[in-house]
């Protein structure tokens, strides 16, 4: 059985979602920032990718990076080539994820309490020191949900990804990609044994996240009930 799908899904996945972390939270610190008006217009472009069917995500990334095209061109100049390359499925899989850490860490962003962060400022704390050691710690548990759910985004992506990066085996193949192009040969054991191997890791993922929902409740749960 060749486990380059797997393994190619695996980096793709793991790559795309420290992409995805560190810019999605630093889109829902920074755009809480924002005048309302402002705050709403990026609310809304930054979460398009999740409604957008993946296909249409897809055709925007050959746009821009089309071997045609000036962007395309200009970096096939350097040798970088984000068509029909694994790499360029990380590119794919990090805007299709990427709603998912941002709208997680902007919901966990918003429940904080910043009352503590008012109290920091008063003590001379600097605003980097509050938002790693305050802020973050305070808001773990929904943040490292969020990477979770990318992560599984990304790993189970197909429409961007085939766009961009086709199917070759050895080459660009993802477990999604291999899915169909197994069933698309009449090759219904091997399309179904990827398939059980896909709903496996899935199940592990949301049990993760489960887990932590089940953590972050308790951890907000009042220390006295009347």
């Amino acid at each position: 059985m060749d486990l380059y799908p797997l393994y190619n899904s695996l980096r793709i996945a793991a790559v795309s979602s420290v992409i995805v972390f560190f810019a999605g939270i630093a889109a829902a610190y920074y755009s809480s920032r924002f005048p309302k008006l402002l705050k709403g217009f990026l609310d809304v472009v930054l979460t398009l990718p999740l409604v957008l069917p993946p296909t249409v995500c897809g055709y925007f990334l050959i746009v821009i990076f089309g071997l045609k095209r000036p962007l395309g061109k200009f970096l096939a100049q350097f040798g970088i080539k984000f068509v029909m390359t694994w790499y360029g499925g990380i590119i794919a899989a990090a805007i299709v994820a990427f709603p998912l850490m941002y709208r997680t860490a902007r919901g966990a962003f918003e429940s904080f309490d910043m009352n503590l962060a008012y109290s920091a400022q008063t003590l001379g704390l600097s605003d980097t020191y509050i938002f790693w050691r305050i802020m973050m710690p305070a808001c773990r548990q929904g943040i490292i949900a969020g990477a979770v759910l990318s992560f599984a985004r990304a790993l189970g992506e197909y429409g961007a990804t085939s766009m961009l990066i086709g199917y070759t085996p050895g080459r660009t193949a993802t477990i999604s990609t291999t899915v169909y192009q197994l069933w698309r040969t009449n090759d219904e054991a091997g399309a179904f044994l990827w398939v059980m191997i896909n709903l496996a890791i899935s199940a592990v993922v949301l049990l993760l996240v489960n887990m932590l929902e089940e953590g972050r409740r308790k951890n907000h749960e009042p220390f006295y009930k009347h």
